[in-house]
């Protein structure tokens, strides 16, 4: 009798370890791939900023005048739309416009 409590014991024991450790590395798995679904997400985003600052850029250079000689407070090229709205392109892809005290003279070198 004592045999058998005993064993059924030992293997209640060893059931409930091998639970927890099984439990522990499906809870890892799905941390790693939270943080792999985290990164694609980043990744995604900036692409998508990206993209949209190329065909905003690129719809500025063929419809808007560039306003030679002057830059934008970051550095990038100042557009002049067909109202007379000074406006540059941000990273993300908007048009952010600009109030006059905001446009810079671009050094010659540049």
């Amino acid at each position: 009798m004592k045999t058998k409590k005993y064993l059924i014991g030992s293997l209640a024991a060893m059931a409930m370890i091998a639970s927890v450790s099984f439990s522990t590395s499906a809870q890892e798995k799905k941390t790693e791939a939270g943080k792999v679904i985290q990164k694609t997400g980043k990744v995604a985003k900036s692409v998508g900023n990206k993209t949209a600052e190329v065909a905003v850029k690129g719809t500025a250079k063929v419809v808007d005048a560039k306003f030679k000689g002057k830059m934008a407070p970051d550095g990038s090229d100042v557009y002049i739309d067909g109202k007379n709205n000074k406006y540059y392109i941000n990273s993300k892809g908007a048009k952010i416009y600009l109030k006059a005290s905001q446009i810079r003279n671009r050094p010659a070198g540049k």
